[in-house]
């Protein structure tokens, strides 16, 4: 992109303080002016200052507008997040070649609003708050940043192809809540979870994990455990403590029929849309088969309470004890409500067309299930037989042994290869003691004594595939053999009890089942949708979820008078090539994963203790680590922003931009950096935590840094009453920088009276090689310091910092100037005031073609009749960049560049 407009435009670097007002300078004389910044926001080094010196002003309030007039005026165009690649050409006829950084963000969309921060999974520290504080993968520079865009620190590929989040039937963002818990943050884990899934816990229990078996770690060693990680942040944190949210209140009502995951996944998403939802339950409990078909010992009820109290407590009604088509009818709630989701499940059992399985003590299983989980007693006798070989037959047969049954038999008609029950529920109950007959079904039952006593089976072999797919079971002549049993439980399957919809009109299937869109989840009858296990017969608890999420998307639009616009198909878990393998292989050794931990088998079955344990805290963390998306800083492409991001204004595959300009002069404005101290430890930097500098002070007592302005020490955060302040730190030193860097006698200054008026009472101890105030009332700066905020002043040169052990205060040891005494001080709190030093490389310098002195600073040939020119014509400075010098001289010599820059291009010397 090129851009013309040589003899009265003007490059402007740096957007600092200086860099803004020679910008605003030349602006108003009625050039063009491009101001050039690394980072994403003009502002530079005074947008970190609490105050500026000597008045103690707002260093905001004083910078915002001249921040905003700049971005505003139209003479001055931003080039925020950009760098000089190369400058050619000379005076009034200036060649420049810019690259614009992608930012992975349209800023010509992004309206600054921030949502996309709050879900970003990723925590970095934030260079802005030097380090002491974080930021997001997705951040904007600070609260008052010009232009308010947010930018993307996207600095690596992801390693993987996060198969896990297209398995997922909600899509849950599981490289983001992992990289959360492996991060210790299990309060945002849990929130980034329940975005697209109201239950975590609950789910975190009893998922079948579609995510885990599509695992891309997997294809190294052993895949992720997912599931087992969803339910960490729950068993780490108190989720009754999750906040909920202000949402602004629509007219409109809907009527749920039924309180099953399907249910309470729409009433959760309706509410959160403003609605006002009633859920309508048959049984005394809400939960639907969560609460009654999933035994306590796998979903504990206290669980499920606390993540259904949360739905309720966003305004959701639950009326339990009401049968629809019985106490209410469907045609009563169409009457009364803008839309009705049916959302019953399938708690309806399947008989086993067996003689004699009208006996008592011949019981079904999702009856059984629902018996026990509500309390109600159940005598099973000693010997117990379980029909069938999913995962409800497994949780019958576990179920019975909890109860007291001495030999608990599981009868399936086929092979273990064909058992749909999971592999690990299956494996728990053989632990347990639970006895499994493949090949086998039941073919009588008979009494004895007035109650059942005897099972007659017959084995099976198996045949040809029948319409399931699975080989069609045939019975083998003459095999047939009795077993004495007290109780047998028919797990066989559960059909959903869908007649009280017909009056109504609704289509069901031959099944029995509602017939929906399967885009929208609408029915035939207008205002009516279903979901979950009532439209495809016994599923499992996340795709009930996904239902009731769609149910309510499409419900919402159908309120808000819009079309149904339906579900795009998700895309398909894509796994790695040969190729990747291999390369991920030799990036990321083998780890095993992290087995979660269960109670004793013994004791376990004496009652309904929950079998799995979950994850200590270590084991959390070491588990999370595994993730492939985690191991790469900055941003793992988790889409958690694009998907909050309502401008659309996300774009990962944005590429940095090159621009050419051609313009007439050059301004180098770029400020100030600070002095790497960290080889300096005589001062205990880095490795004494209350031991920080200047700047990172600065931060702690701004109102827009990471503690909000509350002075907080790093190792306790408690507030230090007593400060000692070290100035010169690398400075005026001929081991590291030699020259005075001008600011730091009244920036230490500035900082006791901060300290003070954040806690007025703290004692500062400065510490000092001599006061260099000269004029500009300085020197009354500090009288008043010492009057009015308790400020001390020690002329010393400290020669180390130790450590008090036993309350982490720092002691200074050090030579008094006068008396050539060694003293010690104990504060608690030390600040350093470090070098500063000009923010340019040696490359920037290079590019410009202009060169720098001894100390980095731009070589100015003639300081007395040109001091803003450096060794290039057409190319001058201003600001820290210039020479060592405080805000109000670098506002001054920036009108002057601007000045003298204008006579340049007019023709002057």
């Amino acid at each position: 992109m090129h851009r013309e407009n040589r003899h009265k435009s003007v490059l402007v670097i740096g957007g600092g303080i200086a860099g803004i007002q020679a910008s605003l300078d030349l602006a108003n004389m009625g050039f063009k002016v491009y101001l050039v910044e690394k980072s994403p926001s003009i502002g530079g080094r005074m947008a970190q200052l609490d105050k500026t010196f000597p008045t103690n002003d707002c260093a905001m309030c004083i910078l915002a507008p001249k921040m905003i007039e700049a971005s505003s005026h139209p003479n001055i165009e931003l080039l925020t997040y950009s760098e000089i690649e190369k400058v050619s050409g000379e005076i009034g006829k200036f060649t420049v070649k810019i690259k614009k950084k992608a930012s992975f963000v349209d800023w010509n969309k992004c309206t600054g609003c921030g949502l996309c921060l709050e879900g970003c999974p990723v925590i970095i520290p934030n260079e802005f708050d030097q380090g002491i504080g974080k930021r997001k993968a997705i951040y904007m520079l600070f609260p008052q940043a010009v232009p308010r865009k947010c930018v993307i620190d996207k600095r690596e590929e992801r390693p993987c192809k996060a198969a896990c989040m297209d398995a997922c039937p909600v899509h849950t963002n599981v490289p983001g809540y992992i990289k959360l818990i492996a991060e210790g943050q299990f309060k945002e884990a849990y929130k980034l979870i329940r975005e697209t899934n109201p239950l975590p816990a609950s789910v975190g229990r009893v998922c079948y994990a579609p995510c885990q078996e599509a695992c891309n770690r997997g294809q190294l060693d052993e895949p992720l455990c997912i599931c087992d990680l969803k339910r960490v942040p729950a068993d780490q944190w108190n989720i009754e403590e999750l906040e909920v949210p202000v949402v602004a209140e629509t007219d409109k009502k809907v009527a749920i029929v039924g309180s099953g995951p399907a249910g309470l996944a729409a009433a959760n998403d309706l509410a959160l849309r403003g609605h006002e939802v009633t859920i309508f339950e048959a049984l005394p409990e809400p939960g639907g088969m969560l609460r009654v078909g999933i035994p306590e010992y796998r979903l504990p009820k206290e669980i499920l309470r606390q993540e259904i109290d949360y739905i309720q407590k966003l305004g959701v009604e639950i009326k339990t004890g009401v049968q629809v088509g019985k106490d209410i009818t469907l045609e009563k709630l169409k009457k009364d409500y803008d839309a009705i989701f049916v959302a019953i499940g399938a708690h309806g059992g399947m008989k086993l067309g067996v003689e004699g399985e009208d006996i008592p003590g011949v019981m079904e299983g999702i009856g059984f299930l629902r018996a026990t989980s509500l309390g109600e007693k159940v005598d099973v006798g000693k010997k117990v037989a379980v029909i069938g070989g999913g995962n409800t037959a497994i949780d019958c047969a576990r179920t019975a042994k909890r109860l007291g049954a001495k030999e608990v038999t599981i009868v399936y008609r086929r092979s273990r290869t064909e058992m749909p029950a999971s592999e690990e529920e299956v494996t728990a109950a053989e632990t347990e003691g639970i006895k499994i007959e493949f090949l086998t079904t039941p073919s009588r039952f008979s009494t004895g004594n007035k109650k059942l006593a005897k099972m007659e089976c017959v084995r099976m072999k198996l045949g040809e595939p029948d319409a399931s797919g699975r080989p069609r079971p045939i019975p083998i002549r003459g095999s047939e053999f009795t077993v004495p049993v007290d109780t047998v439980i028919a797990a066989l399957g559960q059909v959903p009890e869908t007649d009280f919809a017909k009056k109504l009109g609704v289509s069901l299937s031959k099944r029995g089942t509602i017939e929906i869109d399967v885009r929208t989840g609408g029915t035939n009858v207008e205002r009516v949708f279903a979901g979950g296990d009532v439209v495809t017969g016994p599923a499992f608890v996340i795709d009930a979820i996904a239902a009731g999420k769609k149910a309510a998307r499409s419900i919402h639009q159908y309120l808000n008078g819009q079309p149904l616009e339906g579900e795009e198909p998700g895309k398909e878990p894509e796994k790695f090539s040969q190729a990747e393998i291999e390369d991920r292989k030799r990036r990321f050794p083998p780890r095993n994963k992290v087995e979660m931990r269960e109670g004793p088998v013994k004791k376990r079955v004496q009652d309904f203790r929950e079998v799995a344990l979950g994850y200590s805290l270590e084991e959390a963390l070491e588990e999370a680590s595994r993730c492939l998306a985690g191991q790469i800083e900055g941003c793992i492409e988790c889409h958690e922003c694009e998907r909050r991001c309502e401008p659309e204004a996300i774009v990962y595959t944005m590429k940095d931009e090159t621009i050419a300009l051609k313009v007439g002069a050059i301004i180098l404005a770029s400020g100030l950096g600070l002095y790497d101290i960290s080889s300096l430890t005589e001062y205990g930097y880095g490795k004494i935590k209350n031991v920080i500098t200047a700047m990172e002070f600065e931060r702690l007592t701004a109102a827009s840094g990471p503690t909000m302005g509350a002075l907080k020490r790093p190792s306790d955060g408690k507030l230090p009453v007593n400060i000692a302040f070290i100035q010169c730190v690398g400075s005026r030193d001929f081991r590291n920088k030699t020259y005075c860097s001008s600011v730091c006698c009244m920036h230490a200054t500035k900082e006791a009276m901060l300290a003070f008026e954040h806690h007025p009472g703290t004692k500062s101890t400065i510490f000092y090689m001599d006061m260099r105030a000269v004029g500009k009332r300085f020197q009354e700066y500090v009288a008043r310091a010492k009057k009015d905020y308790n400020a001390t002043y020690i002329r010393a040169r400290p020669g180390r910092i130790e450590v008090n052990a036993e309350n982490d205060n720092p002691i200074i040891w050090y030579e008094e100037t006068t008396s050539g005494e060694i003293r010690s001080f104990e504060a608690e709190l030390v600040v350093l005031a470090q070098a500063m030093v000009p923010q340019i490389t040696q490359d920037l310098a290079e590019i410009l073609g202009i060169e720098l002195d001894e100390n980095g600073f731009v070589e100015v040939p003639d300081k007395l009749l040109q001091p803003l020119d450096t060794t290039r014509l057409g190319i001058f400075a201003c600001g820290y960049v210039h020479s060592p010098r405080d805000i109000p001289d670098s506002v001054t010599q920036a009108s002057g560049a601007a000045g003298r820059t204008a006579e340049a291009i007019a023709g002057g010397k």
